[in-house]
């Protein structure tokens, strides 16, 4: 059921998201270490890009972690307002005026 406020009550998986960041890290550091011992600065260079947007992410990761449950709410807190329970009004079905 869409509500339209996703956007505001959307929530991540941030500890899943850190530790696919510090994966991607750890690929990237290891990229970033052969590429420069083979000769190849320029894939050097990308894997050391990686390794900032990588690294970049976890410490934002690790900053939406230490607020808590304002900014990570929990199990308690429902994602969208509740739903309205209450059945839809009778309505009487069209007439067709069929010759």
């Amino acid at each position: 059921m869409r509500t339209g406020s996703e956007p505001t009550t959307a929530r991540s998986a941030l500890r899943a998201r850190l530790w696919l960041s510090l994966w991607g890290i750890a690929w990237a550091i290891f990229g970033t270490v052969v590429f420069v011992l083979v000769g190849r600065p320029g894939w050097a260079a990308a894997c050391g890009a990686l390794w900032l947007v990588a690294t970049v992410d976890m410490t934002m990761i690790l900053r939406h972690l230490r607020q808590g449950p304002h900014y990570q709410p929990g199990p308690d807190v429902p994602p969208y307002p509740p739903a309205d329970t209450r059945p839809p009004p009778f309505r009487r079905p069209p007439r067709h005026g069929h010759p």
